[in-house]
C-alpha cells in the first residue's frame, strides 16, 4: 500500500496530461461478446449524446485479463477516465491510496440510496462512508441454460432440475451432443463450482463459507455433496474443447451442447443470434433447484485526474449510468437486470422477468467478489482449473485443497 501511495504521489502530475481532449473520456471495460458489445454501446450512445465523446478501451480475455492491466495503467500514471469492476473488493487498494474519485456529492444529490436497490450494491461501492462507484447492473450466476433443440435431438424432455440433467447426460452423449459447455477460462470454472455451493448447499453455506471463512463447513457433509456434484459436471464437459465463455454459450445456442451453467450474461447472447427464450432454449435460475441470485454484477470506477473538463465529463457519465432510460436500454441488451426499481420493463424476456420475481421475493445472496479477495478467488480458480481438466483428482482431494484456502482467507 506505501508503495501504491508512493506511485500516486509521484505521477499526480502526469494525470493531468492523459486528458489531452477535455470531452474525451477513454472507458475501460471486457465486454467484447456480441450481447456485451450490443449493451456498452447503449453508455456510449448515451454519453455521446451529452456532446462528450466515448472513447471505446474494451479489452479482450475477460475480467481476469483486463483487470490486472487496468489497475496496473492506474498505479503507473495512465488513468483511463473510467473502468469497469466488478461489484465486491477488487478496488480496495486503489481507493485506499487515492487513486480513485470519491463520488458520494452526485449520489447523495441524486438520491442513490433511495433509487438503487438492493442496497448490497451501493454497499459494495462503499469505503468508510464514502461512495467510490456507480453500480450499473446485476448479474447473477445461479443459471442453467439448456438448448431445447438439443433435447429434442435426444429424444427427452427439457429437464427442470439439476439432477434430471445430469440423468440425461448419456442420451444426449448418444445423440452426440455434448452435456455440458464449459470453456477454459478459469473463472468459469470456479463460477461454476460456486454455484453449485448456492444452489445445492444453499446461500446459507456459500455465506458461510466465503464471508465466514468456516471452516467446518467447508470440510462438512453439505461440500461433501457439492464436490460430487463438481465430479459430475467434469464428466458431462468432456468434449466441449472452447476457450471463452460466448464460444460455450453458442454451443448450448446451435444444439452442440445441452447446457451451460453460466450468468445471466448469457441472456445477451440468445438475443443476438436470435433466439427465444421458452422457445428455443430454457432457463432454470437456482438450477431448478433453489430459486436464488446473487446481486453481484458491474460498477464503474473513476480515476483521479486532475483536469477540472475530464471530471466534468466523469460526473456526467456517471449520473447517465443510473438514469431511467438508460438503464433500461442497457440491461435490456445485456440480459442483466437494473439496479433500481422504478424502470419499466414491460419489454424483458421470460428469464428476465423470473429473475425479477426472484428479486422481488428477496431470495437472493451476495456475489462472490463481495466475500472473497481477489488473491483469494485467484487460488479458487487455480485449484477448480486443475480439478475440471485433472479427473485423477478426486473430489475428497480438491475439498481437501479448498479447506485450506478458505483458512488462508481474509
Amino acid at each position: 500500500m506505501k508503495a501504491l501511495r508512493a506511485i500516486f504521489a509521484a505521477t499526480t502530475a502526469l494525470c493531468a496530461a492523459t486528458a489531452a481532449n477535455a470531452t474525451d473520456l477513454e472507458v475501460t471495460h471486457w465486454w467484447t461478446s456480441g450481447g456485451e458489445a450490443a449493451a456498452v454501446a447503449e453508455f456510449a450512445k448515451a454519453f455521446n449524446a451529452t456532446g462528450n465523446n466515448w472513447v471505446d478501451g474494451a479489452i479482450a480475455g475477460g475480467g481476469g485479463t483486463a483487470r490486472p492491466v487496468m489497475v496496473s495503467r492506474i498505479i503507473g500514471g495512465d488513468p483511463m477516465g473510467a473502468t469497469q469492476f466488478n461489484h465486491g473488493r477488487q478496488t480496495e487498494e486503489l481507493i485506499e491510496a487515492g487513486l480513485m474519485r470519491d463520488l458520494t456529492e452526485i449520489a447523495e444529490a441524486e438520491g442513490w440510496k433511495d433509487l438503487i436497490n438492493p442496497p448490497s450494491l451501493l454497499d459494495s461501492c462503499t469505503v468508510d462512508g464514502r461512495i467510490y462507484c456507480v453500480p450499473v447492473n446485476i448479474h447473477s450466476w445461479q443459471w442453467l441454460w439448456l438448448s431445447n433443440a438439443a433435447f429434442e435431438k435426444a429424444g427427452i424432455p427439457v429437464p427442470n432440475n439439476w439432477d434430471e440433467f445430469v440423468a440425461a447426460a448419456p442420451k444426449l452423449e448418444e445423440a452426440g451432443v455434448v452435456p455440458l459447455a464449459l470453456g477454459q477460462q478459469p473463472w468459469q470454472n470456479s463460477g461454476l463450482f460456486n454455484v453449485l455451493i448456492a444452489t445445492l448447499a444453499g446461500p446459507e453455506t456459500l455465506v458461510q463459507v466465503y464471508g465466514e471463512k468456516d471452516v467446518e463447513v467447508a470440510a462438512g457433509p453439505k461440500m461433501e455433496r457439492v464436490f460430487k456434484a463438481a465430479e459430475d459436471a467434469r464428466r458431462m464437459r468432456k468434449g466441449s474443447n472452447v476457450q471463452d465463455w460466448n464460444q460455450a454459450t453458442n454451443l448450448v445456442i446451435t444444439g452442440q451442447a445441452g447446457g451451460q451453467i453460466m450468468g445471466d450474461w448469457a441472456q445477451g447472447e440468445f438475443q443476438v443470434a436470435g433466439q427465444v427464450a421458452g422457445e428455443d432454449y430454457t432457463c432454470l435460475p437456482g438450477l431448478g433447484v433453489n430459486e436464488v441470485i446473487s446481486t453481484g454484477g458491474d460498477a464503474f470506477y473513476f480515476p483521479v485526474v486532475d483536469d477540472p473538463e475530464v471530471q466534468k465529463a466523469q460526473d456526467q457519465l456517471a449520473s447517465l449510468m443510473v438514469s431511467p432510460a438508460v438503464q433500461v436500454a442497457f440491461n435490456l441488451k445485456k440480459g442483466s437486470l437494473p439496479v433500481r426499481g422504478d424502470v419499466d420493463l414491460a419489454t424483458a424476456n421470460d428469464c428476465m422477468k423470473k429473475g425479477l420475481k426472484i428479486l422481488a421475493s428477496g431470495n437472493t445472496l451476495p456475489d462472490v467478489n463481495q466475500l472473497n479477495t481477489e488473491d483469494t478467488n485467484t487460488q479458487l480458480n487455480d485449484l477448480f482449473v486443475e480439478f475440471f481438466n485433472d479427473e485423477s483428482i478426486t473430489a475428497e482431494d480438491a475439498q481437501a485443497r479448498f479447506v485450506d484456502i478458505v483458512a488462508q482467507g481474509d
